[in-house]
């Protein structure tokens, strides 16, 4: 079916509105999310609450695991409110959380708001990418999702930012208070965001969906019936069948060591580069430059996946991190050391989802969500695992060691990633989406 430019256009304007609302809805996300690693090295120093370092791994393991719990619900709940309500209780929730760190007078009620803010944010990523995933340009839908991402790195710069401008003069409180300000977001949501059409079709709601669809010009996402209990478990069963369970268990150990070293090292950069002798203005610097990184690096990944291979360019990319996190644990000059954290922005953020591309590629069509599905779940417990390793080390005055352990996880996933590609015997690609492999991260 043809559409006319007039058409063509309203549907772009409106891909643009979803995609806009919803950037700015990540960037908050992305904020929320390394306000913490960028505000701690002050909360040490300034010993808030009466933190010590193992007491800081825990915290930042709290936000992580409530990401955890966000990310497996998400879903069920979002079928049952629409992704546009989760999407507005997402945002409330982690920016509440953020206020109820800011008043906190103990490290259990902080502890609560980060464990409850990472619900939140666990929940808002993989509702956002469906959603700009409904609106997306006919042809634009890999392009438009890369787009969204780089929201949650720019969140990270902008974390660095407020470290640097609010902290120093008003308290580690007041960055937390401004971490409340996406509340003020919420009304513009919930009046300019259009519902899911996934949802309204999934809710029977195909007429809606249609004249909605056809409006703006946006094609109406394929929407199958959802697979019964006994279906998705022996979805899953396939996974450990004849010598699929050796498969299965080393794409689970890279997703492990992978997000173990993503959240690691965003909980701790800016602390581990304090300890290394550099300074505070020095450190957040270093969370600017990556996450400019992790922006480059998502948009280039997918085209040296699609030309070299997924697999190769995973254990390539788990190779050159695991380099660059190691050189960090030496001291150079300064312009050396911001290329090099650079470098291991561009590699380190999107190593993993090169993870979910093999995962995906090696995989039948009928059993490929329940595969990067839970890679991506058993790699959440390395997310949670990480800052609290970071924490355990600092305690034991054993920080030299934080970017050693780090490169030694990017090691592991490199070896675990390259010989489950060396074993498959399946060698025909599927059509993978950019939102199988997004959603998980």
């Amino acid at each position: 079916m043809s559409s006319s430019p007039a058409l063509s256009a309203r549907g772009s304007r409106l891909a643009l509105l979803v995609v806009g609302l919803c950037w700015v809805a990540v960037l908050f996300d992305g904020l929320d999310m390394f306000i913490y690693g960028s505000v701690l090295p002050h909360m040490l120093e300034q010993k808030a609450l009466g933190i010590t370092s193992d007491q800081a791994g825990d915290l930042g393991s709290y936000a992580t695991f409530g990401m955890l719990v966000g990310a497996l619900t998400a879903g069920t709940i979002a079928d049952r409110i629409g992704r546009k309500r989760l999407m507005l209780a997402c945002v409330t929730l982690f920016s509440l959380a953020s206020g109820l760190c800011a008043i906190s007078g103990s490290v259990a009620v902080f502890g609560l708001g980060r464990t409850l803010a990472g619900i939140g944010l666990g929940g808002l990523l993989p509702t956002a990418i469906s959603m700009v995933s409904d609106y997306a340009p006919r042809g634009r839908g890999a392009l438009t999702i890369g787009m969204l991402m780089t929201a949650h790195h720019a969140g990270g710069i902008l974390s660095a930012y407020v470290a640097l401008w609010v902290v120093e003069p008003l308290g580690w409180r007041a960055a937390f208070w401004v971490c409340v300000a996406p509340l003020v977001f919420v009304p513009v949501l919930a009046r300019f965001l259009p519902e899911s059409l996934s949802f309204l079709l999934a809710k029977g709601r195909a007429e809606e969906a249609r004249e909605l669809a056809g409006r703006f010009d946006v094609e109406l996402p394929a929407v199958g019936g959802k697979p019964a209990a006994a279906d998705r478990w022996t979805n899953l069963a396939n996974l450990f069948r004849g010598g699929e369970w050796v498969q299965t268990l080393l794409y689970w150990l890279a997703s492990f060591g992978g997000l173990l070293l993503v959240y690691g090292v965003a909980t701790w950069l800016p602390t581990l580069m304090r300890s290394e002798g550099y300074n505070l203005g020095s450190a957040l610097t270093f969370v600017v430059l990556f996450n400019l990184g992790g922006i480059v690096g998502m948009l280039v990944a997918g085209r040296a996946s699609d030309r070299f291979g997924a697999p190769r360019v995973s254990a390539i990319w788990f190779a050159l991190t695991a380099a660059g996190v190691f050189l960090l644990s030496v001291h150079m000059p300064l312009a050396v050391t911001f290329t090099v954290v650079f470098l291991t922005g561009v590699f380190l953020n999107s190593a993993q989802t090169m993870i979910y591309a093999t995962v995906s590629i090696r995989s039948s069509a009928a059993n490929r969500a329940t595969a990067v599905g839970w890679t991506s779940g058993m790699g959440r417990f390395g997310a949670v695992f990480g800052p609290w390793l970071g924490g355990q080390l600092l305690a034991a005055d054993k920080g030299d060691w934080g970017f050693t352990a780090f490169a030694l996880a990017g090691v592991a996933s490199m070896v675990f990633i390259g010989i489950a590609a060396l074993r498959s015997s399946r060698q025909t690609p599927q059509n993978t989406t950019e939102q199988e492999l997004v959603a998980t991260h």
